[in-house]
């Protein structure tokens, strides 16, 4: 009986084999769980690259169009409708504009220029005597329709979309254009006519 006993004691117990259903049950649960975090992680990167950016309609004033005097440029600041407490100088925008008279129709025409240079965004400068804006970063230079003259930047200054409403100038912001969206093609708003600068802007 001793002998029995030392041969049982002896003889390892047999080890449990896993369960396969549960060991399948918990991988599926994990890869689930994991292919979710990542749609849910991914999805906002997705929307932001394939779905067009929609930015509110916003009009500021200007001024009068008679404050604006014929073929001369003129730089304009306005607060930008999207500033805020905290945004300091930054939260000031600048356009150039110019009053080229009447249409056809008897219509207000504009030019209105974005400040910034169409390189990296230097705020460029006027010079009524040689008819340029020029860039001091980078010697960028512009004909006086805003079409590039010479230098770094790749295209024109943008333009800006705007109107004439009860006699005052108005420009659409704060959606400045872009090279998806340059903003070249006329609107109209009401009985108000607005249009861009001038199309041959690169």
């Amino acid at each position: 009986m001793a002998a029995t006993e030392a041969q049982t004691g002896s003889s390892p117990a047999p080890e449990r084999a896993p369960d396969p259903p549960r060991r399948w049950f918990f991988r599926v649960l994990t890869g689930a769980v994991s292919v979710a975090a990542g749609v849910l992680a991914g999805a906002p990167l997705i929307a932001y690259v394939l779905r067009p950016r929609q930015t509110p309609v916003d009009w500021v004033g200007l001024g009068a169009v008679g404050e604006f005097p014929l073929n001369e440029t003129r730089r304009v600041t306005f607060d930008n409708p999207l500033r805020q407490p905290w945004d300091g100088m930054v939260a000031r925008a600048t356009v150039f504009v110019r009053y080229e008279g009447k249409d056809s129709a008897g219509k207000d025409q504009f030019l209105v220029l974005d400040v910034n240079c169409a390189h990296l965004g230097c705020p460029v400068t006027w010079f009524p005597e040689s008819a340029l804006f020029m860039c001091p970063c980078h010697g960028g230079a512009y004909y006086s329709d805003g079409s590039r003259a010479s230098g770094p930047p790749p295209r024109g200054l943008y333009s800006c979309v705007w109107r004439v409403e009860n006699d005052r100038l108005e420009i659409q912001a704060p959606h400045y254009p872009t090279l998806q969206n340059t903003l070249t093609k006329s609107t109209e708003v009401g009985d108000c006519s607005a249009r861009a600068a001038s199309s041959k802007i690169a």
